[in-house]
């Protein structure tokens, strides 16, 4: 269980920074760019707390999963991604929106990045961490 527990941590780390890299550099660029007044430049981005957020997020999501819910199938794993994910884009997305000046734009893209980003981890956690049927 370790070992799966690790790869899933894994694989969930690496969709998770291709998906930001995708939809930050590329599909959001021009918002971005729009608003610079909003955002720290590049070179004063704190790279090594980004990572530990993304982290603890990640330690919290499969640690969540593996510890809480029953039964761990690939459907209570989606399941769970669903959800987590639409707390984490209202939080993310929506949050942000109501004490930022974002545009709409942007606040939805999180939004929906928040669900997508999730339902892959719990598809990931639902597939790598299934629980093995019991003999009866």
């Amino acid at each position: 269980m370790a070992k799966r527990t690790l790869l899933a941590s894994f694989l969930i780390l690496v969709v998770w920074i291709l998906a930001d890299m995708l939809l930050h550099n590329h599909f959001l660029a021009p918002l971005y760019q729009q608003n610079t007044s909003l955002w720290r430049p590049l070179n004063q981005m704190n790279v090594t707390l980004v990572f530990a957020v993304r982290l603890v997020l990640l330690g919290t999501f499969v640690a969540t999963y593996a510890w809480l819910v029953r039964p761990r199938t690939l459907g209570t794993g989606i399941a769970f991604g669903a959800l987590t994910g639409l707390a984490l884009g209202v939080a993310v997305g929506l949050g942000t929106y109501i004490h930022s000046p974002i545009p709409l734009t942007m606040a939805w893209a999180w939004f929906f990045a928040a669900i997508a980003k999730s339902v892959a981890a719990g598809l990931i956690v639902g597939v790598l961490l299934r629980q093995k049927p019991r003999n009866a």
